[in-house]
C-alpha cells in the first residue's frame, strides 16, 4: 500500500518542491509514497476566495477560518483512510520528535494543514475534526509549508525501499534518545587534526563502545534536556554515588 500524503495550504505550488529531489523524490517517482497538495481557497465560498478574518477580540493581523477548513477536510475524509492522521502545523503545538516520525511512517500516510497569518481558529482543535496541533520548533516560520516539507522528509526517508541500508537510520540522532557519534572519513589528518585511533583500529568491539561513550557525552553536553530524558540518564547524589533520576 502506498503511503499518501496530502497538503492543504495556501500554496499548492510549493509541493514537491525539495521533496521531488534525493531519496524522496526517487521514491515518490517510483510509488513508494504519493504527495497531493491542496488549495484551501478552494473550498472558499465568495468570489474572492477569502479563507481568513480578522481576529476576535481585535488585534493585528489576520486568522485562518474553520468553517472552510472543515469543507476541506470534509472533502479530503471522503477519500483517504479513516486512520490517517490530521496534523496542523503550528508553534502552538507539541514539538514533533523521531518517535512520532516513526509512527507516522508505519501509517497509512498523514494529511497536513499548513497556517499563514496569524494562524488557525482554536476550535479546528477543540471541535469534532480531529486536528492535532504539531511544531516542527521553538521559532516562527512565514508558514506552515516549510514545517510540512520538514516533517514530510522525515516520514518518507523511512519508509520501506527509501533508504539503502536500513543501519543507516537506526543509528542516527534521536533514534536511541540520544545524539549520534561524531563521523570521520579521509584524509586521515587534515589541518593538524587525526581521526581518532580507535577508529582505525579495525577493533569492531572498542569502535562500538567509543561511539556510544561519545553518543553519551555529546548528548550530555550539547542537548542536556535529550539526556535528562534518556533512560540511561543518572544524577549525581551529594554523597557523590550515581543514582536513577526520579521521574
Amino acid at each position: 500500500m502506498t503511503w499518501t500524503a496530502t497538503v492543504l495550504t495556501l500554496y499548492p505550488e510549493m509541493f514537491p518542491g525539495p521533496l521531488g529531489h534525493s531519496l524522496a523524490g526517487r521514491a515518490l517517482a517510483e510509488g513508494i509514497w504519493s504527495l497531493g497538495a491542496r488549495n484551501i481557497r478552494d473550498f472558499a465560498a465568495d468570489r474572492h476566495r477569502t479563507v481568513d478574518a480578522t481576529p476576535a477580540g481585535g488585534g493585528p493581523g489576520m486568522v485562518l477560518r474553520v468553517d472552510i477548513l472543515a469543507r476541506a477536510i470534509a472533502d479530503l475524509r471522503a477519500t483517504t483512510p479513516a486512520s490517517t492522521p490530521l496534523l496542523a502545523l503550528t508553534p502552538r503545538g507539541p514539538t514533533l520528535t523521531q518517535a512520532r516520525v516513526r509512527r507516522l511512517a508505519a501509517g497509512p500516510g498523514v494529511t497536513l494543514i499548513c497556517g499563514r497569518f496569524e494562524g488557525f481558529d482554536e476550535r479546528l482543535f477543540t471541535g469534532s475534526l480531529g486536528v492535532e496541533p504539531v511544531s516542527i520548533g521553538d521559532y516562527v516560520l512565514s508558514g506552515g509549508e516549510p514545517a510540512a516539507l520538514v516533517l514530510l522528509d522525515a516520514c518518507v526517508r523511512l519508509l520501506p525501499g527509501v533508504m539503502g541500508a536500513i543501519q543507516s537510520g537506526e543509528s542516527e540522532s534521536f533514534e536511541s534518545g540520544l545524539l549520534e557519534y561524531p563521523h570521520y572519513t579521509r584524509p586521515a589528518t587534515w589541518d593538524g587534526q587525526t581521526i581518532p585511533e580507535v577508529l582505525r583500529s579495525g577493533d569492531h568491539a572498542k569502535v562500538a563502545a567509543w561511539r556510544q561513550a561519545r553518543s553519551e557525552e555529546d548528548t550530555r553536553l550539547r542537548r542536556p534536556d535529550l539526556w535528562e530524558r534518556h533512560d540511561g540518564a543518572r544524577v549525581q547524589s551529594p554523597s557523590g554515588a550515581r543514582e536513577e533520576k526520579d521521574e
